[in-house]
């Protein structure tokens, strides 16, 4: 696909020159040549680079900028131009300038130079020139000044990975209070727990939903921990780690001013060839994103079996009724959001694979599968955020249970006389268990009639709140009051 599919007239076109040869570039583009040719060669997905990818791209243009001009490097006229520029573009402007998708060849250094071209020609504009006059600002002498795409690029996705996990980190923090408020509104229901998908021994509702919280706020936990590996850049490494071209004040202080611009704790990698070869940082994020999607699938997973039916299914619980379930069968409803949170789920963990894949691929001193690391890295957090926002306000909160249900499923079962194993042996409760389950007789009548425990024991005993807890195990003081 060529830029001059428009069919715009000849006058419509400026030309520009690069070490390849000329092109034409749209007058009114704020891009250019090297922008065109990515443009051309890397029609893949059909989608648009991530805004928070762009931003980041202009928090760094503007820290460099700021530090060459601090370090004698780069003047003031073209310095105020350059970080108006980055300004703009941080303001919302000139978003739709950066053409390249997020799947290019070249380790992100059409991303790079797309980003070194709009901000230089909005830069020559600013300074009364027109687009393309690279004579008055220049994309790679100026606005790439002390840099290279191998430190940029890894920069950028680490800026923009921390952005994403931040907004990801409220949701997650909604979704555990929602789930908080759940355990103590159902802390009253008696149900039975199950292991294996059989009948175990019972728990209160609102302890398994005391549960899943305490698993999302492991989560958040985790991520925290994986965001730090974020925070340490190789900014001013240049090319490979050794920061050929970039003055050693601007090495020194490069990050500091982007620290300042972002306020998002960056510090420099200590060693900036390991930082430029290795993207082990992204794999550790991708991991801890993927387990926490592993989580929200296994709770709605169980949000699903718990409300399955109504009537010939567990029943325990009712979601809310989102949309109709069928266009053939009349009143059926599906737990369309624990559906759709783990399809996200098995898309975050096909991501960590490629990631892993991306990650392992890298040779030598440069990883030149970033593009793919970030896209698929982005996807994740975003999906992971978005369903975790589905999942709380038209999922959890509107959780309802079937208190009598429940409770009539923990009367009938006999795996409630695990409870008593202590007091009268486990062979006596095989004993037992099995005659019930047998003759359909229920386990007090069989109890008493063999004259091994008292109703008023079994009171005592089988007690639904003793039976959900830690309790002192006494054989000896079974005596009825």
């Amino acid at each position: 696909m060529s830029l001059k599919q428009e069919n715009r007239p000849a006058e419509t076109f400026r030309t520009e020159t690069d070490s390849i040869g000329s092109k034409q570039v749209p007058m009114d583009a704020y891009y250019g040549i090297q922008t065109a040719r990515a443009y051309e060669n890397f029609r893949i997905t059909g989608l648009s680079m991530h805004n928070e990818i762009i931003n980041s791209l202009a928090q760094i243009k503007k820290a460099c900028a700021i530090t060459n001009n601090e370090c004698g490097i780069l003047d003031k006229k073209k310095t105020e131009a350059i970080v108006r520029a980055c300004d703009e573009i941080l303001g919302g402007r000139l978003h739709d300038q950066f053409i390249v998708e997020p799947i290019q060849g070249g380790a992100g250094t059409s991303l790079n130079m797309n980003a070194n071209e709009v901000i230089a020609n909005r830069a020559i504009e600013l300074l009364g020139g027109k687009k393309g006059d690279y004579d008055i600002v220049n994309p790679n002498d100026d606005v790439n000044c002390g840099q290279s795409t191998n430190d940029v690029i890894p920069t950028a996705g680490k800026l923009t990975a921390l952005k994403l996990l931040d907004h990801t980190r409220r949701e997650l923090m909604d979704l555990h209070e929602a789930l908080m408020q759940k355990g103590a509104e159902f802390d009253s229901v008696i149900k039975m727990g199950r292991t294996q998908m059989q009948d175990a021994v019972p728990i209160r509702l609102g302890q398994e939903f005391k549960a899943y919280a305490s698993a999302i706020m492991r989560d958040v936990n985790r991520m925290d921990k994986a965001k730090d590996e974020m925070r340490s850049l190789n900014l001013g490494g240049t090319a490979i780690g050794t920061s050929l071209n970039a003055n050693l004040q601007y090495v020194q202080r490069v990050v500091p001013t982007l620290e300042s611009i972002t306020g998002l704790g960056l510090v420099q990698a200590y060693d900036l060839i390991d930082a430029t070869q290795n993207l082990d940082a992204f794999v550790a994020v991708s991991g801890a994103v993927k387990a926490c999607a592993v989580t929200l699938s296994k709770i709605a997973n169980d949000l699903r079996l718990l409300s399955s039916g109504p009537y010939c299914g567990f029943g325990e619980i009712n979601l809310p009724a989102r949309q109709a379930g069928s266009s053939i069968m009349p009143g059926k409803i599906n737990p369309v959001i624990p559906e759709v949170v783990n399809q996200v789920a098995f898309n975050i963990i096909g991501n960590d694979v490629t990631i892993t894949m991306a990650a392992e691929a890298g040779q030598l001193e440069l990883n030149a599968f970033e593009p793919i690391v970030f896209y698929c890295l982005f996807q994740s957090i975003d999906t992971l955020g978005f369903a975790v926002n589905t999942f709380v306000h038209n999922c959890i909160e509107g959780i309802t249970v079937n208190e009598a249900r429940c409770r009539s499923m923990v009367d009938r079962s006999v795996s409630v006389i695990t409870a008593l194993s202590p007091y009268i042996g486990y062979e006596k409760c095989a004993e037992i268990a099995k005659e019930a389950m047998k003759s359909g007789r229920p386990l007090r009548e069989l109890l008493v009639e063999r004259g091994l425990l008292t109703e008023a024991q079994l009171d005592r005993l089988l007690d639904p709140f003793v039976l959900t807890g830690p309790g002192r195990v006494d054989k000896n003081k079974i005596k009825e009051k």
